[in-house]
């Protein structure tokens, strides 16, 4: 009989979450209650809400439901809370590091201003991390919905504070609407400031979005990037460069990119060589965290043992932690394969 490990044990890196997508439901409540906010039943029920982001207005439903969740931190306090337990909930599914993502201009206006929206976000990442054990880093996500100059302020502002917990500078929202390339001057001031360039594609868009976080923004990983599944020649190019996909099943799946768990293209990519790192993404709109991703894998894709504990290795390599932080990961990781 072959046995089946727990994957909750698995030691594994983090590289795909949300900031205001890693709240607790419950604490959503409480919060909603606390500020007078009226909470739709999507967001009341205690159930992940039924989404469905291929067309525009299904996009539009996601983004006010999680803009809902983001009005509900107001405070210092509910900026620490939402990280510590951010990052209770990964150690329990068997993180090691987490690199969580986030946008201070949406916090911006509560919290005093950028500067002090980022500022308190990084104490409470180092605050948690040290109460916790879990090695935790910021990524900064410029809005692709707003003007490039924006993303500029908040690449300068990202590279400001690498000395300082932020590791890597992002791009997010529908990437249907504008041009990577709009956003090339902002990955450059990053990558020039030594960060890591991880910009969304490949999710809602077809090949041609990676494509452009490749060649516009010289992305060294991608968030999501599923798509490129479609293209043999870009899923090659992924392998041979080495560039981490930061793959979301379960999100993929609630909103539509995909019908069914089995459809979303982790084996094609896996065996095709491409790196990747799963990731939750937002378990407050999708209801699943880190160790359910690796649970799709085994249960919809026949993934063994072996094959998660390789998963689990790429998300380590695809990582920012220090390189003395990924060996002892590395080696817990076959331990736990040994075991």
């Amino acid at each position: 009989m072959v046995r089946v490990r727990d994957l909750r044990l698995l030691p594994k890196a983090h590289l795909h979450l949300h900031f205001t997508g890693s709240m607790r439901s419950s604490t959503l409540l409480e919060l909603a209650e606390k500020y007078g906010v009226h909470l739709p039943e999507a967001l009341s029920s205690g159930e992940p809400p039924k989404l469905r982001a291929t067309d525009e207005r299904g996009w539009f439903r996601f983004q006010r439901l999680y803009d809902i969740a983001r009005s509900c931190l107001r405070s210092p306090e509910d900026i620490q809370r939402l990280v510590r337990e951010a990052a209770e909930e990964d150690v329990r599914d068997g993180s090691r590091w987490l690199e969580i993502q986030v946008d201070p201009t949406s916090y911006a206006p509560r919290l005093g201003g950028l500067i002090p929206a980022l500022e308190i976000i990084l104490d409470s990442v180092a605050t948690a991390s040290r109460e916790t054990g879990l090695g935790m880093r910021v990524l900064v996500a410029a809005n692709r919905m707003k003007h490039p100059l924006d993303a500029r302020t908040l690449a300068r502002l990202a590279v400001r504070y690498a000395d300082h917990g932020v590791v890597g500078f992002g791009l997010s929202n529908d990437e249907r609407r504008g041009f990577a390339r709009d956003f090339d001057r902002a990955f450059a001031i990053a990558r020039d400031g030594g960060l890591l360039a991880a910009p969304h594609g490949g999710e809602l868009s077809g090949p041609a979005s990676v494509r452009d976080c490749l060649d516009d923004l010289h992305a060294g990983r991608v968030g999501h990037g599923v798509r490129a599944a479609e293209d043999p020649y870009l899923v090659k190019r992924l392998a041979d460069s080495g560039v981490t996909c930061e793959v979301c099943p379960a999100s993929n799946v609630a909103l539509g990119v995909y019908e069914k768990p089995e459809d979303v293209p982790l084996r094609a990519l896996f065996d095709a060589g491409v790196p990747m790192a799963l990731g939750a993404d937002d378990p407050l709109l999708f209801g699943a965290r880190l160790a359910a991703q690796y649970e799709i894998a085994r249960e919809h894709h026949g993934f063994s043992d072996d094959e998660l504990a390789e998963l689990a290795r790429q998300s380590v390599r695809g990582s920012r932690a220090p390189l003395e932080e990924q060996r002892r990961i590395l080696a817990d990781i076959d331990a736990w394969l040994a075991d």
